[in-house]
């Protein structure tokens, strides 16, 4: 079963060498499911959070942009996969031509995938599988995304 998720926020964890690790926190079932992502990464999800707009368009603005020019629309975003510790997305697409649509799924890295849904309001997809392997309950988690 898929879970529709809202993006938290970006939390600051502490590595195993005492760096920052930053991480896009999501929510599904009622539990959170962090991403481990890079600082790029990091402000390219947070820009989107905020819909601050830059004089120039930046890179997952300007996907978004060329995608809408083609006739095309982003539908959704899974998260689908684990492995390693690493986890894998998909970007559901479509595309209308006289008046049929053509589906396309493209795969994609997590926050990339997260950074156009931000941007899009499409939604984001967890599968049980995925919150089953690495969800985590809010209580272990020391922080408050309402403040």
């Amino acid at each position: 079963m898929q879970h529709r998720a809202e993006v938290r926020g970006i939390g600051i964890g502490v590595g195993d060498d005492g760096s920052n690790v930053p991480a896009v926190i999501l929510e599904a079932r009622e539990e959170y499911l962090p991403i481990v992502i890079t600082t790029d990464q990091a402000q390219a999800i947070q820009l989107g959070l905020t819909g601050e707009q830059f004089e120039r368009p930046l890179t997952h603005d300007l996907l978004v942009e060329m995608v809408t020019e083609f006739g095309g629309a982003i539908d959704s975003i899974r998260i689908d996969d684990l492995s390693g510790g690493t986890f894998f997305a998909k970007v559901d697409a479509e595309r209308y031509s006289n008046g049929e649509a053509f589906v396309f799924t493209f795969d994609a890295r997590p926050s990339d995938a997260i950074a156009l849904a931000v941007r899009v309001d499409c939604p984001i997809l967890i599968s049980d599988e995925i919150l089953d392997a690495a969800g985590r309950s809010p209580t272990t988690f020391d922080i408050d995304f309402d403040q």
